[in-house]
């Protein structure tokens, strides 16, 4: 498991192969295995196989093509509209139209979305992350018609895998992100020693020319992740979750 965990790739090209309906469900059933808070399970998972339904959802993903050639395509959802419900027919009174009950039914979404990825690749199924979901969730709330207390988290793909399979992509090195008893701050000199072997690909360098850019942080900034599409897509996020229930006027 550990071995097969650290030789993971991102999937984006599969095969025509469809992946069966108990074996989705058991991979489900198994996610549904994780840790959540309170054990009030705060997500939801819409399951789309449909090619037109998953036409409608690929503009929200910028059309990315694995939307609409993977078998499968699952949105994963901070929910807390269903306890909200049982809540109500059992005389009780749920207090889950806010920020920390949108923070703590995110958490179980990306758990339980994490395990079913776990699960799918362990029998020989790709996935691939769409960090989409988020910037357009407007979008696709009205898609897939999710109801208050009910945000889209995160998209994954998954199939069976089509050769040829794509190489890893780089990490940091482990010392970059773990710190032992307290934060210890980035000095410049540790910043240049984590980055430095990111910074020295040469694909990376290939994306600095190609972008006309000096750095590769600038590639990020400027072209991959503006400060206008961050602002414009959190005040897009922060209407929804005020749409949805979870934040007040």
């Amino acid at each position: 498991m550990l071995e097969s965990m650290k030789n993971r790739k991102s999937i984006r090209k599969y095969t025509t192969q469809d992946i069966p309906k108990p074996l989705l469900n058991e991979l489900l059933e198994v996610a549904t295995r994780a840790s959540n808070t309170g054990n009030m399970q705060l997500y939801s998972v819409i399951v789309t196989r449909d090619k037109a339904n998953k036409e409608k959802l690929a503009p929200a993903h910028f059309n990315q093509p694995m939307i609409t050639t993977a078998p499968v395509v699952l949105t994963f959802c901070a929910d807390a509209n269903r306890f909200v419900k049982w809540a109500e027919q059992r005389k009780a009174e749920a207090g889950f139209d806010n920020l920390q009950t949108f923070i703590a039914s995110t958490i179980d979404a990306m758990l339980f979305a994490q395990s079913f990825c776990d699960a799918a690749e362990a029998k020989g199924l790709g996935i691939c992350y769409l960090g989409t979901t988020a910037y357009n969730a407007d979008q696709i709330i009205k898609t897939l018609s999710l109801p208050r207390l009910v945000v889209p988290i995160v998209t994954v793909t998954v199939g069976y895998p089509a050769e040829p399979l794509p190489g890893q992509v780089e990490r940091l090195p482990l010392a970059a992100v773990v710190h032992q008893e307290k934060y210890e701050d980035y000095t410049p000199a540790s910043i240049d020693a984590f980055y430095k072997d990111k910074e020295e690909l040469e694909v990376n360098k290939q994306f600095v020319k190609e972008n006309n850019k000096e750095t590769l942080a600038q590639v990020f900034t400027d072209v991959r992740y503006t400060k206008k599409n961050n602002e414009y897509f959190s005040d897009v996020l922060m209407k929804v979750l005020k749409e949805q229930g979870f934040i007040k006027d």
